[in-house]
């Protein structure tokens, strides 16, 4: 039996024994990290812009959630999530903002794809659509 094959054989047990349990340290150890790793890179790529700020709001432990604001004005609410190995990534009207957003999909990478560059970018298209 292959170091694999038993890890495999442990998680079928785990996962039988509680079901819930095993989802919550399958989670803590693959997909948490994950998480931190795209709002590190969402935080990253306007570290340089003094005036722009991300605070979280409404988040949970699957959905990270912020309001952008810029000169502490509330201008978006802006969502990072996983699904099914995909980064995910999309900007949204909020209360008490006067900026409307255009219409777009939820921005995505296959996650192993993910770094610097494809945040930046995938801001800047989210950061288009914000209506003055």
């Amino acid at each position: 039996m292959t170091q694999a094959n038993f890890q495999t054989e442990c998680d079928r047990i785990s996962q039988a024994v509680d079901g819930v349990q095993y989802e919550r340290m399958r989670w803590a150890k693959f997909e948490g990290p994950m998480l931190a790793r795209l709002v590190e890179l969402a935080h990253g790529a306007i570290a340089e812009r003094s005036e722009f700020e991300l605070t979280e709001e409404g988040a949970t432990s699957d959905i990270k959630r912020f309001v952008l604001k810029v000169h502490s004005n509330r201008v978006a609410g802006l969502t990072l999530w996983l699904d099914g190995g995909h980064a995910m990534t999309q900007i949204e009207e909020i209360a008490r903002s006067r900026f409307a957003i255009a219409a777009g999909d939820a921005i995505s990478v296959d996650y192993p794809l993910l770094d610097e560059v494809w945040m930046a970018a995938a801001l800047q298209t989210l950061f288009a659509r914000i209506r003055f």
